[in-house]
């Protein structure tokens, strides 16, 4: 397997540490009314409203079948990871490998917060298991394999979808490349046992999930995705790295000039 390129850092701005600390300071102003956004957004959303759910949905899971209600597993509220992997897959897609990754270390948190996390995917249980086990993860996954629960949270398309050419994928119309899509759902369950579907989010929505990327956002070439031909091209099931995959570039220092304690470049 090649050693997917990435990019050099040529010619980066060396400056004093009293120029780095005021450039560093005008960015923690930025990053401060940013989380301050942030939050705002994260309230809006909790007040959006909310749908009962009506439909009946039964899942496969190590526990035996379940019900949606069953899923919540005592807790109020329950998040469903939607995985792609389709019933006749040899293995999950590599993105959604990717943000699984982070999941069996954040469980007995969001336990302790009265929420449940499961992953859903429509490929058969034993399929599921066959991976799951593949990687290592521990997490709950259920196969929703023979119910509508991915059609009806759009992230499962049909043939006969497909055949028009685009699909209602994360609130759109558009054209997609696969009969499964990722995506995030929220519901939340009240003391009658009544369930409401409070919240999902796809695509770049899941981002926020990927504690891989926010380490990658602090690093001197953040993703460094730039010049591949879709962002994700690099990216391997965890078990699917080679030994130091990628070998670091050789960073181009400038020199200094005298009376001159920076130099102005561009990184690519």
């Amino acid at each position: 397997m090649a050693t997917p390129i990435t990019s050099k850092i040529e010619n980066p701005k060396v400056t004093s540490p009293a120029q780095w600390l005021a450039a560093r300071k005008e960015l923690l102003t930025k990053e401060k009314e940013f989380t301050r956004l942030r939050d705002e957004l994260s309230r809006q959303r909790r007040e959006l409203p909310w749908e009962r759910v009506e439909k009946e949905y039964l899942f496969e899971g190590r526990d035996g079948k379940e019900t949606l209600a069953e899923l919540f597993d005592g807790r109020s509220q329950l998040i469903v990871y939607h995985f792609m992997l389709g019933p006749d897959w040899a293995e999950g897609c590599h993105g959604c490998s990717f943000l699984a990754d982070h999941f069996d270390g954040s469980v007995a948190h969001l336990n302790a917060r009265d929420v449940t996390l499961v992953v859903v995917s429509r490929a058969p249980l034993a399929q599921i298991e066959a991976f799951q086990k593949r990687m290592g993860w521990d997490f709950k996954w259920v196969s929703s394999y023979g119910n509508d629960f991915n059609y009806d949270y759009h992230v499962s398309f049909s043939k006969d979808e497909q055949s028009k050419g685009e699909v209602n994928y994360n609130y759109v119309m558009q054209k997609f490349p696969s009969e499964e899509g990722p995506g995030a759902s929220a519901f939340y369950k009240d003391s009658t046992g009544e369930i409401f579907h409070t919240y999902s989010t796809y695509g770049r929505g899941l981002d926020i999930l990927v504690g891989a990327y926010n380490f990658l956002d602090m690093a001197p070439k953040g993703r460094d995705e730039d010049g591949l031909p879709q962002p994700m091209a690099w990216l391997r099931h965890h078990d699917k790295y080679e030994a130091r995959q990628f070998n670091a570039e050789k960073v181009s220092t400038p020199s200094k000039s005298s009376g001159d304690k920076c130099c102005s470049g561009e990184s690519h």
